[in-house]
């Protein structure tokens, strides 16, 4: 996708977006066939339910129906939210990833694998999980010294409520 169409599509579609509460994560602008393949992600603290995509889908499409960012050629467009395993790539993602196992990609060389604590302007506190019986250690890292960062898929673990009970 060209930067200025872009740029266009950013600027079209981000009030529409902030007018539901959600932040506009990625647009991608890819050929399907002969079609191309408009797909918007949106999150948001609190997260993103299919009925809000849905009626996000139908106000960006009449707003690109009643502009000419998208031309004439033909398009099928898909809002949704970001996938579990996303990277993370932005200060709200840590922030929105507190509780979340997380691989991260040093940029020293090396991964850690570790739980989110806590996230501020500068990094973050992560509980790194104890080796054969031993306990978790605490652990801080700067985000410059990440190079990458994905949330991992956890099957087995217990949500907080559960916890709790």
């Amino acid at each position: 996708m060209s930067t200025t169409q872009s740029d266009r599509l950013r600027g079209l579609l981000e009030p529409l977006v902030a007018a539901k509460g959600l932040d506009l994560e990625e647009i991608e602008l890819s050929k399907a066939g002969k079609r191309r393949m408009l797909r918007i992600i949106v999150d948001s603290d609190e997260g993103v339910e299919l009925d809000a995509c849905a009626e996000l889908s139908r106000e960006v499409s009449d707003e690109l129906d009643a502009s000419d960012v998208m031309g004439e050629d033909e398009y099928v467009l898909e809002v949704s939210s970001p996938g579990a395993d996303r990277p993370l790539s932005e200060h709200r993602h840590y922030v929105r990833a507190t509780g979340r196992l997380v691989k991260f990609q040093l940029a020293e060389g090396g991964e850690l694998i570790a739980r989110i604590l806590g996230v501020d302007d500068e990094g973050v506190d992560l509980e790194v999980p104890g080796v054969k019986g031993r306990k978790a250690t605490a652990r801080r890292i700067a985000f410059t010294d990440i190079a990458k960062a994905r949330v991992e898929i956890e099957f087995s673990r217990k949500d907080k409520k559960e916890e709790e009970a």
